[in-house]
């Protein structure tokens, strides 16, 4: 099977509670490089990511401060593998 890169999200908007963002497809493995958080709004605010159901085990993002009408960005790799799922949210719905 060829390898291909692509985005796999968004962009989108994260709500205040976990949600999936992306599942890998059957018989597929997924190698995630970057995460690019983008804060518009005019205070910090946490983001968090897991791979899996969100848990505190889980998490490779847990509560990390995106600057006020600034970005972070998230560094892999994460190896996720068929019908694992990426989970996202952060402290407000924006």
């Amino acid at each position: 099977m060829a390898k291909s890169n692509k985005r796999v999200a968004g962009p989108q908007l994260v709500t205040n509670a976990a949600a999936t963002i992306y599942t890998v497809p059957a018989n597929t493995k997924a190698v995630i490089r970057k995460i690019h958080v983008v804060n518009t709004s005019a205070s910090a605010v946490p983001f968090f990511a897991s791979i899996g159901a969100d848990a505190a085990a889980t998490r490779i993002a847990d509560g990390l401060s995106v600057p006020a009408d600034d970005y972070i960005d998230i560094d892999g790799p994460f190896t996720l593998e068929e019908t694992e799922i990426l989970q996202a949210y952060g402290g407000t719905t924006n």
